[in-house]
């Protein structure tokens, strides 16, 4: 009985390098949240209609040797450079 206390009691606990957070708290990633935000600016969005362009185009081939690996990679650096720019004001 005593223990089930001190597990209940724990259990509402979780160790932490940054200290002591409450286990129901609920932890939301800064990067996440700036990544959906940064997606919805206007050059992200025109580097991912590019991107569906070409999946469009590819999608439509039945043999192709084409990808469209550059789009995605120029895509996610976009977005990346709009994270960089503002994920350390969030982290504690």
């Amino acid at each position: 009985m005593l223990f089930a206390g001190i597990r209940e009691t724990l259990s509402k606990f979780v160790q932490s390098p940054f200290g002591v957070v409450r286990a129901e708290e609920e932890l939301v990633d800064p990067a996440k949240v700036l990544r959906e935000k940064c997606e919805q600016e206007k050059e992200a969005q025109e580097r991912f209609a590019k991107l569906q362009e070409c999946n469009t185009r590819v999608n439509s081939r039945k043999a192709t040797a084409e990808t469209c690996v550059e789009e995605f990679w120029d895509f996610l650096e976009v977005v990346d450079k709009c994270i960089a720019k503002d994920l350390f004001d969030h982290l504690k």
